[in-house]
């Protein structure tokens, strides 16, 4: 099916949706109560949108419509990654000359969209081999990543998350978090107290405790640091959080 038979398809039930809603938020207003306009005016500029063939991801908001748009469940709002299926040789010799890729690319750029090519065949293959024989199989194939691990990265980029880590005794455990979130509220993604009588963050990067091999070792080398409530997190770091209630 063809990306925009698909939103040929759906496109009238999206648009009932929010031509309900603006019924709805119409009748709000007769008892002259306008806080509901601008409410209304986004409503109408979404069905004008969806009207014209497009996504409401195609649009712009305001800060203030964008709240309002938390708690309408729209669909074409949220951001997509359309996963691209194609046969082992088109993937390892030549997708972009694909012209399906092509196709799914020019629909997706109109909206903002990713566009992740993927072989299934591969994905399913690799599923019956251990760590090692996966990573050997794939490099044979010139390819770095699986399918899996490039949808959870572009996912997360086109989300703005990272992930950061911490690690005890009973484990080691990442915790997902909005780009640019400041050390206090990341520690309060473990508990609130964390967050409230945070003092400061030991910050020491992946790859730099990778690097050293132990935490003892990073220490000695000056990499782990001692970082305070202005500190933004990074993608990668292990962080041991210091904290008084």
């Amino acid at each position: 099916m063809k990306m925009r038979d698909f939103f040929d398809k759906h496109g009238d039930k999206i648009m009932e949706m929010v031509e309900k809603r603006i019924d709805r938020v119409k009748k709000s207003m007769k008892g002259g109560d306008k806080k509901y306009l601008t409410e209304l005016n986004m409503l109408e500029r979404i069905y004008a949108t969806l009207e014209s063939g497009k996504s409401a991801r195609t649009m712009e908001f305001s800060k203030e419509e964008q709240d309002i748009l938390k708690e309408i469940a729209l669909l074409t709002i949220k951001p997509v990654i359309y996963a691209a299926n194609v046969s082992e040789d088109d993937f390892v010799n030549g997708i972009e000359n694909n012209e399906f890729i092509k196709e799914v690319e020019a629909f997706a750029k109109e909206e903002g969209s990713e566009v992740l090519p993927i072989c299934a065949k591969i994905e399913e293959d690799i599923t019956e081999f251990d760590e090692d024989e996966k990573m050997e199989f794939l490099n044979d194939l010139g390819i770095e990543e699986s399918g899996l691990e490039r949808l959870i990265k572009k996912s997360y980029s086109l989300l703005g998350l990272i992930s950061y880590l911490t690690a005890g005794k009973p484990e080691v455990r990442a915790w997902t978090i909005v780009k640019g979130t400041k050390a206090p509220q990341a520690a309060g993604k473990i508990h609130t107290d964390f967050e409230k009588g945070f003092i400061r963050a030991e910050v020491v990067a992946y790859d730099d405790l990778m690097a050293c091999g132990t935490y003892a070792a990073a220490r000695e080398k000056g990499l782990v640091r001692l970082e305070g409530k202005e500190y933004v997190m990074n993608d990668g770091d292990i962080v041991l959080f210091r904290f008084n209630v």
